[in-house]
């Protein structure tokens, strides 16, 4: 079966968050489990020369984007076994970032219609595309009333329902030819704007999120962000399939960034001594090391740090924090760390090695999210027994559960309330079985010992694909 991947974002080319992860991953898992699947996504400036001089030009032709005519080229490179699409344009994806222009309307509404018009000049045709976000989400909405498609298949799936692309109601017909007829509540309009996620929630045969517990958060006035009507409308066809990790990139026996490589629990104390030692804090092995890895905003629940930062800081551990985000909490953290040298280091920005080796160096891992549709930090600090302190919402509810002394059972703590105090009484419960050495042992070996592949839930997309292709067979015969 013929699949193909539309995305804005994808490891190991570009990436801004975990869309680029799942869809640098997931694909490579659905190829072993037997489907052909190949990706398609922008030709950003950004990505690295050593996969521009493999790319090979396919095709070159026109789109029109309302009234504009502007030039896109395909080109091609298979990399780790699987093909990527590149949808080359320097005007709209030159850039020195991924998003966050005036135009991003116009730049991903040229990426939906070249990636249609594409269909007609690669040799590859797909059964089914998968979009992702709302970059792609007026895909499925333009096939499904497009009558040259009409054996194409659509799946969409929400990563991040917050995000929604909301455009202005010209756009229907500046940047897609659209009439006024599709501006209604029941297609794209949204609060008298065009909202192009809702495109592809409307008209997708079928909807995928990113775990069990957001797809039914999802549906709720708290979490629906203004769509929990329409997603309640279309519950049967909304799956909530949990993300997995790449575990050969996260592969704490063979990882090369790692100061030392483990399989164990015992193996990560050279990695903690080491971390200790490269960001100035005093080498302790007794002393708990919590790790923040984590875009610094609201959403990733720094608020509730920054609440009772001085309360944390007079318990006995060392924190690491590493990312980057809203001003305010980065000079508030570059700040506290001048308070707190020896108790507290922070590391502005991104590094992948880096990142790594704070996983495999620290004892805890702080995720407070307000809400967290997967969540990844939390299935990678496991995987290098790191145990999680995560907020009780989202993919962390159905990847982290907490510690039970009577039966041995758990991989981490956990707390309900979206609340400072909640949190922090919940870090020093973890901090209290720190204490506890058998203990503590055991709950790192929960951990580490569960499956954070892309196995079984690459199993579930496939059972998907084929039901979808198998209802699509039925109906035409």
């Amino acid at each position: 079966m013929n699949i193909l991947f539309v995305v804005s974002e994808c490891v190991p080319f570009v990436k801004s968050g975990g869309l680029a992860d799942v869809a640098g991953s997931l694909p490579k898992e659905l190829a072993k489990q037997g489907l052909d699947i190949r990706v398609i996504l922008p030709k950003y400036s950004t990505i690295s020369d050593e996969y521009k001089k493999q790319m090979k030009k396919k095709a070159d032709f026109i789109v029109e984007v309302g009234w504009r005519k502007q030039y896109c080229g395909i080109e091609e490179l298979v990399h780790q076994g699987i093909t990527y699409y590149f949808i080359d344009n320097e005007y709209y994806f030159s850039r020195e970032q991924l998003y966050g222009y005036f135009d991003d309307g116009e730049r991903f509404a040229f990426f939906n219609l070249a990636v249609i018009e594409a269909l007609s000049y690669l040799s590859f045709q797909p059964a089914i595309i998968h979009c992702h976000d709302w970059h792609t989400g007026m895909i499925p909405f333009l096939l499904s009333i497009s009558k040259n498609y009409v054996a194409i298949r659509t799946v969409f799936t929400i990563h991040n329902l917050q995000f929604q692309g909301i455009m202005p109601r010209e756009t229907l017909s500046d940047l897609f030819g659209l009439s006024e007829h599709y501006f209604h509540v029941d297609q794209l309009e949204y609060y008298g704007d065009v909202n192009l996620m809702k495109g592809g929630i409307v008209a997708a045969d079928h909807l995928t999120t990113v775990s069990p517990t957001y797809k039914q958060e999802i549906q709720t006035y708290t979490y629906g962000e203004g769509l929990h009507d329409l997603l309640k409308s279309r519950a049967t066809d909304l799956a909530g399939i949990l993300n997995g990790i790449d575990d050969a990139f996260y592969h704490p026996g063979e990882d090369p960034f790692l100061y030392k490589c483990y399989s164990n629990p015992s193996g990560k104390r050279a990695n903690k001594l080491y971390i200790q030692e490269h960001f100035g804090l005093p080498k302790k092995e007794e002393t708990p090391l919590i790790a923040m890895i984590t875009r610094l905003t609201e959403q990733k629940g720094i608020d509730l740090v920054h609440r009772v930062f001085r309360e944390l800081m007079a318990e006995d551990i060392q924190l690491i924090i590493l990312g980057s985000g809203e001003k305010e909490y980065e000079n508030f953290f570059r700040e506290m760390e001048g308070y707190y040298p020896h108790k507290c280091k922070t590391y502005i920005g991104f590094d992948e090695g880096l990142a790594h080796q704070v996983y495999a160096g620290a004892d805890l891992f702080l995720m407070p999210s307000k809400f967290e549709p997967c969540g990844l930090g939390q299935l990678i600090a496991m995987k290098y027994g790191a145990v999680p302190i995560v907020r009780e919402t989202g993919g962390l509810t159905d990847t982290v559960q907490s510690y039970n002394l009577l039966t041995g059972v758990g991989n981490g703590f956990t707390f309900s309330h979206y609340n400072a105090h909640d949190m922090l009484f919940t870090i020093k419960r973890a901090l209290s079985f720190y204490q506890d050495k058998e203990c503590w042992q055991t709950i790192v070996g929960n951990a580490m010992a569960r499956d954070y592949s892309w196995t079984q839930s690459a199993s579930q997309y496939r059972e998907l694909y084929l039901n979808l292709v198998s209802r699509s067979e039925s109906h035409v015969f």
